[in-house]
């Protein structure tokens, strides 16, 4: 299940752990409290709310933003037996030790593609809400004038917006994560210009205004992403009816570690702006999580679950937000204003594939909010998507999320 306590003895340990943190809210004990307890429920009530509102979703209309990748999936060979065998890094540690005895030297780094795939952050997430029966837009840059064929599945089930070629990224996936090698320039064609001589004001207005979920994700690479978002607030953003203040919209900054600090602060500044507008919906993996709280001044968790619910939110009370979520690889969590859910995931300790696996999380947790599912639900949605994702290599069908968690792994 999503979280079993062994003992009584387990629940009073715990409990004496969370006390001892600091700063922590009644919300954040109260749902700790019960994240403790067993819930042998949650699984399948969320499987039968699920099933109740799948039809929902053939109304709920998504647009996704900006980027585009056709993306590598490798491994790298640790060592060569024969031309059809060899062994594998297992993990980032081990190569990093390969590469650092290079240092002054040289060396020879061969690379097993496994795989080729559409990439970015937007097409994945557009491609797995497309795939749970979501009608969706995606405007980016998937090849012009002629789509690259990477992206034609994705075109088959959405409507595809192509604005400039795509990037290249060649994964390099390991036990323990991945290492994302990205050749990004055609990002710099990613402009409000260039949007509004594809898309233009008044298809942009309406787009947004039937769309119940936008997505805006990738701001660290795409160098103009903060002027676009602006862009819209100013120009477009006013011209929305009332109703589209009950609406979503998500974003995603990934991995902003080479930013720069009063860069990432004014990107999160921009973010809450569009509250005004709709409800806002910010989505971080651990990592990144850590660095959006050191640019805003949290203090950083000391990885217990409870201070990681507590940094959530921070993070929201500090924005102002509708909700903030974090998806750490073995659980996640999400806060509102009201109260801080905790769920633990389907972790793989050897996944078949994880690059796309937060993009994955992303869409299933947007479905739950979509849905109107609850906090927990919704973040329920979120690691089974994810964690269907990395043990098929596939995105799931809403029947899929269904059947997993009706079939809940050990």
């Amino acid at each position: 299940m999503i979280f079993q306590a062994e003992s009584t003895t387990f629940l009073i340990e715990k409990w004496d752990e969370i006390n001892k943190a600091e700063r922590v809210t009644p919300q954040i004990v109260d749902t700790t409290a019960k994240m403790l307890m067993k819930n042998p429920d949650l699984l399948m009530q969320t499987a039968g709310a699920l099933m109740k509102a799948q039809d929902e979703l053939k109304n709920k209309h998504a647009l996704l933003g900006f980027d585009g990748f056709v993306d590598e999936i490798v491994r790298v060979v640790d060592k060569r037996y024969s031309r059809s065998e060899h062994s594998l890094f297992p993990n980032i540690a081990q190569f990093a030790e390969r590469i650092l005895q290079a240092a002054g030297r040289s060396t020879n780094i061969e690379l097993v593609v496994q795989k080729m795939k559409l990439g970015g952050n937007g097409p994945i997430m557009a491609n797995a809400l497309a795939v749970l029966g979501a009608p969706v837009t995606y405007i980016g840059n998937l090849g012009y004038p002629t789509l690259h064929p990477i992206f034609a599945e994705l075109a088959r089930r959405a409507a595809v917006i192509s604005i400039a070629d795509p990037c290249h990224t060649d994964a390099l996936e390991f036990d323990d994560g991945k290492l994302m090698l990205g050749k990004i320039a055609p990002l710099d064609e990613i402009t409000w210009e260039n949007l509004m001589r594809h898309v233009g004001e008044k298809k942009f207005v309406q787009l947004l205004a039937e769309s119940h979920l936008i997505g805006l994700v990738n701001w660290t690479m795409i160098p103009y992403m903060a002027e676009i978002w602006e862009n819209m607030l100013q120009r477009l953003c006013p011209q929305l009816p009332a109703e589209s203040k009950s609406h979503f919209v998500f974003f995603d900054l990934a991995d902003p570690a080479k930013r720069l600090a009063q860069d990432i602060r004014a990107a999160l500044e921009i973010i809450a702006k569009f509250q005004s507008y709709f409800q806002v919906i910010l989505g971080t993996n651990e990592k990144e999580s850590f660095e959006i709280a050191e640019v805003l001044g949290i203090e950083q968790p000391d990885n217990q679950k409870a201070s990681m619910m507590r940094m959530a939110e921070e993070i929201r009370a500090r924005l102002g937000l509708h909700n903030v979520v974090i998806h750490p690889v073995q659980y996640a969590v999400a806060a509102s204003a009201s109260e801080v859910k905790l769920v633990e995931g389907p972790w793989d300790p050897k996944p078949l594939i994880s690059t796309g696996a937060g993009d994955h999380f992303n869409a299933g947790f947007c479905l739950g909010r979509l849905l109107g599912l609850n906090l927990e639900m919704s973040l329920l949605t979120g690691v089974t998507s994810s964690g269907f994702y990395v043990r098929t290599a596939q995105s799931p069908r809403i029947e899929d999320l269904i059947a997993f968690l009706q079939n809940w792994p050990d």
